[in-house]
């Protein structure tokens, strides 16, 4: 990686965020590293065999950006989309549910780590497909668009999509029809295994989205507050009939791209890298910043680390103790219902 994409500042500047918001922000993304870190261990054990990409390093983008939207807008994401279940307001017990392969999982237990879904909380989706929901969330914008409503769609993808053709296309379709969508690009500088630099003569995605319309905009991806800024600049232009933007947000995943390891030990990344990444932790230094601004007490900060931890024993409890689906319903939602069979 080039030293400049290890060494972004990590400043906390706030604006019009009341003490409620800035608990929220901290307690979902604990939320997200607890949960994660209790996949990773499940996965260890082989109590998970479902392939699982933990969302780690990453919980400061899904939080600002979902800070910023409605209950009702629409969210679409990736293989990696735990941490945007949980930040759009996703339940816990459903989502490890599904983890798990239970029918009491927000996919009924047939979509496993890759595919959620909460129609209730605006997520109508997570794809395993690289670039996959890309072209479904220009399609739900459209639709809004035409309906003359004012929800948003929001996009998540990694940095890898905008190698896709349908990157492109619907990067120049939304900005040609003036759409309510944000393209959010968690560029944590590796797609699968392979690192930025090498796939890549400059590292310039935003520059390109800009070439095909995009208001566009590159954010520190490990503050939150910075992430949020953004999209909430982002979901007024969209509310405005003012079209689509683009939001790269410059981030880091701490362990491989599938499963609970590091990608250390096999030659991928230095432990230097990982190190310096690790040191810039969304939470840790977020937590600093609301102890030391007096948002918060250290005792408190611990009680929520707690909470959460319980949250997410309950969670795994439930999964446990779930049904598996039924047999007979293997190809129950194959086709609508009503339709061929």
């Amino acid at each position: 990686m080039n030293k400049s994409s290890l060494t972004l500042p990590l400043e906390f500047e706030l604006n019009d965020i009341n003490n409620n918001g800035l608990n929220w922000m901290l307690l979902t993304m604990i939320r997200i590293r607890e949960f994660e870190e209790q996949i990773a261990t499940l996965v260890q054990q082989g109590d998970i065999i479902t392939p699982c990409h933990l969302y780690i390093g990453q919980e400061a983008v899904a939080t600002g950006v979902c800070y910023a939207l409605k209950k009702d807008d629409y969210l679409f994401g990736t293989h990696r989309s735990h941490g945007h279940y949980i930040a759009k307001g996703g339940d816990l017990k459903a989502a490890m549910a599904e983890i798990f392969g239970r029918r009491t999982g927000c996919s009924k237990g047939y979509g496993g780590s890759m595919h959620l879904v909460s129609p209730e909380v605006g997520i109508l989706g997570t794809s395993s497909i690289v670039g996959g929901s890309v072209g479904i969330a220009v399609g739900a914008a459209l639709a809004e668009s035409i309906r003359g409503s004012e929800r948003v769609s929001v996009v998540f993808h990694g940095d890898g999509v905008p190698e896709e053709g349908i990157w492109h296309e619907a990067a120049n379709f939304s900005a040609l029809k003036c759409l309510p969508i944000i393209f959010v690009c968690e560029n944590n500088l590796y797609c699968t295994h392979m690192p930025l630099n090498k796939r890549r003569v400059k590292d310039n995605i935003h520059d390109i989205a800009k070439e095909h319309g995009l208001e566009t905009t590159v954010v520190d991806g490990n503050n939150v507050l910075d992430v949020y800024y953004a999209a909430r600049d982002a979901v007024s232009r969209a509310r405005k009939g003012q079209g689509p933007s683009f939001i790269e947000c410059r981030t880091y995943r701490w362990r491989g791209h599938v499963g609970s390891n590091y990608d250390v030990d096999l030659g991928l990344r230095s432990q230097d890298e990982l190190n310096t990444w690790m040191k810039r932790c969304p939470i840790k230094n977020f937590s600093n910043f609301l102890v030391n601004d007096g948002v918060m007490s250290s005792v408190e900060l611990k009680e929520v680390w707690q909470e959460v931890s319980t949250e997410i024993s309950e969670a795994v409890s439930c999964a446990k103790s779930s049904p598996f689906p039924d047999i007979s319903d293997l190809t129950k939602y194959v086709f609508k219902e009503g339709g061929r069979s």
